[in-house]
């Protein structure tokens, strides 16, 4: 596990590489101590396929500028739901239709809904 400050700027920085592509619905879960997969679930949805990619593109480049590697990308040929695994945080990019479907949010209702990013 990486340490806790770099996984929070790494979440800022991914929240706001989404909110600068015009993401809708940008929210951040803390699963810290309710999942071994990761400490942090961002969640966005996107207008259609080619805003899912730019948001995705948009995350990759910006993360990848301040140091952090993705270790792996899915779904980005399908645009419906990409995931992005950085290790100790998950980020989810959806289109609405799946993001309602799959519920992600409902699912880790457990967690800590992050409300506000200066929280972190």
């Amino acid at each position: 596990m990486e340490n806790r400050d770099s996984t929070r700027e790494l979440v800022r920085l991914s929240y706001d590489a989404l909110n600068e592509k015009k993401a809708t619905d940008i929210t951040v879960i803390d699963i810290t101590g309710l999942s071994v997969v990761a400490d942090y679930f961002i969640i966005a949805s996107a207008d259609n396929v080619r805003q899912a990619e730019a948001l995705c593109d948009n995350v990759e480049e910006v993360l990848g500028r301040a140091g952090y590697q993705c270790r792996q990308i899915e779904g980005k040929a399908s645009g419906n739901w990409i995931l992005m695994d950085y290790n100790d945080v998950i980020i989810h990019i959806f289109d609405k239709e799946n993001r309602l479907f799959y519920d992600i949010e409902r699912i880790w209702k457990d967690g800590r809904k992050i409300v506000s990013i200066e929280e972190l």
